[in-house]
């Protein structure tokens, strides 16, 4: 009768190591539990806040003061101008572009601004919440002749019932950066002192070139609801991007 040699030692490791996990390999797979429920979770605060910004309502449709045009794509674009016109017989050509002023100048670079702005500004608006959110407007004014290469450019507070001017140069019409103070403090091309440093009647003089090109408080209604319509539609495109990002499988 035969008989079954008994199982070394090397034999039992070996068939111990095959019927059970490994540590690593029970470690991966508890991280990926973990990493799955976490990602369920955002998930489902990202679509909770998609479907509460949808049904926020739009501001009423208003136009820009006339003769100004709206840029045609400029919702949909990271910057750039959002109104045109042209000024005077040599067809002056005038651009506008918008952000809020709290996201490029400091909180005091307003100071010498109506201090009753901001509290008339919180009382106005469509619905009395976004809108007195967006109650102080930074404008990028680009004012340059056909076919010349440089533009005076402007900084401007805008406010519901005032205009003012941050700072003022001039300027390569290519040049891409316009956040902060465009006054020149040093380099190689001169731009222009900063614009508190200038006359008295300098200052009152520039306010008056930019008024006469419609730079004033008429604008503020339609650039303030076309801010929150960006705003809106940017932040509707991060929560589906940032969804699809999460969801997507991953290697």
């Amino acid at each position: 009768m035969l008989r079954r040699a008994a199982p070394t030692a090397a034999a039992l490791y070996r068939r111990a190591a095959s019927t059970s996990a490994s540590p690593y390999s029970t470690a991966a797979a508890t991280a990926a539990a973990s990493s799955s429920a976490v990602n369920s979770i955002l998930l489902r605060s990202l679509k909770e806040h998609y479907l509460e910004v949808s049904k926020m309502a739009p501001p009423p449709k208003t136009s820009p003061p006339k003769p100004f045009t709206i840029v045609k794509g400029s919702l949909d674009q990271a910057s750039g101008p959002v109104l045109r016109r042209e000024y005077g017989d040599a067809g002056e050509e005038i651009s506008i572009s918008v952000a809020r002023l709290a996201n490029i100048l400091p909180p005091d670079a307003d100071a010498d601004a109506d201090s009753d702005s901001d509290a008339d500004a919180d009382a106005a608006g469509w619905d009395g919440g976004m809108s007195a959110s967006i109650s102080q407007l930074l404008l990028h004014v680009d004012i340059s002749n056909p076919g010349a290469g440089k533009s005076l450019q402007f900084l401007c507070g805008l406010y519901p019932d005032a205009v003012g001017i941050h700072s003022v140069c001039l300027r390569s019409k290519d040049a891409k950066s316009w956040e902060g103070n465009m006054a020149s403090k040093g380099g190689a091309e001169y731009r222009g002192r900063i614009f508190q440093e200038l006359d008295e009647k300098v200052r009152d003089a520039l306010h008056h070139y930019i008024e006469a090109r419609g730079i004033n408080e008429k604008l503020f209604p339609f650039l303030q609801a076309w801010l929150y319509v960006k705003e809106h539609r940017d932040l509707i495109r991060w929560f589906k991007s940032a969804g699809t990002f999460i969801s997507e499988p991953k290697p």
